[in-house]
């Protein structure tokens, strides 16, 4: 069984953002960079379980973007991807990533698509459902645990109230959050192997976007925190009635 995972590359969560022409780009100067970690600490790892375990011969990896992601498709290489693809073409729209990926993974054959269930950049989640689409294949999202035996899947997703168990024949493709494994650190003889790796570089194809992005804005600044003595109760609840908000 091959597995192919789909790893994008995102901002740190600490780096300061900033945004350029007039609001109408992002100012990627001295941003750092890292794997999604909903690509790699529940997808591409659950994706080396099930490898390790006998289930999957090959785990392979897929990223849309230019030179500047192959740091972190090294490094999703050396946690224990087997070979990687870069589809040399960069853009934000949901249905290109989508698409790009179908073009390249439509002929080789996986059985397993694993993706995060969203990136922390945009925050769409929709990569995989319309993957999943493109290729003719089924799709599950949000999965929290996934097994295999006989060529049928077995997933559990979260629901609002409770948990949904479903059985599904390959191929799929899935979406994976939380619970779906733990996260792995690479070790030296990983790095050093991933320097050796095949990685791949694919022209991308003509495909124009369904959507673009007008401008960006930065959220309100965070206001002050008020503190009240515990022995004036009054006024916490003035204060609930007339400044607090409900979010």
């Amino acid at each position: 069984m091959k597995i192919l995972v789909c790893i994008a590359q995102v901002p740190d969560t600490t780096t300061k953002i900033a945004f350029g022409d007039n609001n109408t780009t992002f100012n990627t100067a001295g941003v750092t960079f890292i794997i999604n970690p909903y690509d790699e600490w529940y997808a591409l790892v659950r994706a080396l379980e099930l490898k390790e375990s006998g289930v999957a011969t090959a785990v392979n990896l897929v990223t849309v973007g230019k030179a500047d992601a192959e740091p972190v498709i090294r490094k999703a290489l050396a946690i224990g991807g087997d070979e990687a693809v870069r589809i040399d073409t960069d853009s934000n729209d949901p249905y290109v990533v989508a698409a790009q990926i179908a073009e390249y993974a439509k002929s080789e054959g996986y059985d397993l698509v694993l993706c995060g269930k969203e990136s922390i950049d945009y925050n769409n989640g929709s990569v995989g459902a319309i993957l999943a689409e493109m290729l003719d294949m089924n799709y599950i999202g949000f999965a929290s645990s996934l097994n295999i035996e006989g060529g049928i899947a077995t997933v559990k997703r979260e629901i609002e109230g409770g948990e949904e168990t479903d059985a599904c024949a390959l191929p799929l493709v899935v979406s994976c959050q939380k619970g779906m494994a733990e996260a792995r650190i690479p070790n030296m003889r990983g790095i050093m192997a991933a320097r050796t790796k095949p990685l791949k570089v694919v022209a991308g194809a003509d495909i124009k976007p369904l959507s673009e992005i007008v401008s960006y804005e930065m959220p309100p600044a965070k206001t002050g925190v008020k503190m009240i003595s515990a022995d004036n109760m009054d006024e916490l609840v003035n204060l609930l009635h007339s400044d607090a908000k409900v979010i």
